[in-house]
């Protein structure tokens, strides 16, 4: 008997295709406006994880040609510090989007920063003002991981209509707003966690599952409804008795890829959406700012 195996969502393939659309959508305007959209990532200490994560943003961002304002602090800078960068980026004319990579050293604290960032620059979409316009179903930057997920169940043509969704993790970064904008494309949702009680038993009603949870193979295939979409969001990095690490999710790939009909694999699925939305937001910033 031949064994069914689920078709990939392609997030690399599609964040390429994101990438092309804004670096036309610049070119054709920048001349007009006089300059291109700019991208501030403030990263503080040598996190090596953060770092990579700012080179790939900044690398991005050169590819499609938003100019980057990356400023690296050192570990021990003040919140005050801080504070004062975020300000003047508010009002600098060049800065359409501003980031602050997690995680932060232990002596600062992110959310009162984050609060600092102008609503209209936030582009990470994680400002409570943004949230509040998520909630409330109306325009604003989203934050990007979610977006970036419910934009590849769009290019796959995924109906989510009346389905059953479920999201596995309830955090602001992820959980959350994911829930909404499900809810948002008329789902039915489901918000499980690490004290929901049987699981399994929610997740198997699933026609489209989402794990956020930040638990490497969370998700096995006795987990999933035959036919589901799974989407998985999770990034952990493990290491093998040889000392060798690499990047898995929070869903088992090579079980349950026999049971579901689509599935994200890790890396190439979520991670690359996530940084094209970023750049989307930094863009859709510029454009409204310039009145265009």
């Amino acid at each position: 008997m031949e064994t069914k195996t689920a078709k990939i969502l392609d997030g690399k393939a599609l964040a390429a295709k994101i990438h092309q659309e804004l670096s036309s959508r610049i070119r054709e305007s920048q001349a007009k406006i006089g300059r291109p959209p700019g991208l501030a990532v403030l990263m503080v200490g040598d996190n090596p994880a953060s770092a990579a994560y700012v080179r790939n943003k900044e690398r991005a961002c050169a590819k499609v040609g938003i100019a980057s304002f990356g400023k690296h602090f050192q570990a021990e800078t003040t919140q005050k510090e801080l504070e004062e960068v975020i300000a003047a980026l508010n009002q600098d004319e060049q800065v359409d989007g501003i980031l602050v990579q997690l995680p932060l050293p232990d002596h600062l604290d992110a959310v009162t920063l984050l609060h600092q960032i102008d609503p209209d620059k936030d582009a990470d979409g994680l400002h409570p003002v943004n949230l509040g316009r998520l909630v409330r179903g109306e325009a604003g930057l989203r934050s990007c991981t979610p977006a970036g997920v419910m934009r590849l169940l769009q290019e796959y043509e995924i109906p989510l209509k009346g389905k059953q969704a479920v999201v596995v993790g309830r955090s602001i970064l992820v959980g959350k707003p994911m829930a909404l904008m499900l809810l948002e494309a008329d789902a039915t949702v489901t918000i499980a966690h690490s004290r929901s009680q049987d699981l399994s038993a929610i997740t198997k009603n699933a026609d489209i599952l989402i794990a956020a949870a930040g638990r490497p193979g969370l998700i096995t295939a006795d987990m999933v409804k035959p036919g589901a979409v799974v989407v998985d969001v999770g990034m952990n990095r493990i290491t093998d008795a040889s000392g060798n690490s690499r990047l898995v999710g929070d869903v088992d790939l090579e079980s349950t890829a026999g049971v579901a009909e689509f599935i994200t694999p890790v890396p190439g699925g979520v991670g690359p959406m996530t940084v094209a939305l970023l750049l989307e937001n930094t863009v859709t910033s510029y454009f409204r700012k310039v009145g265009s």
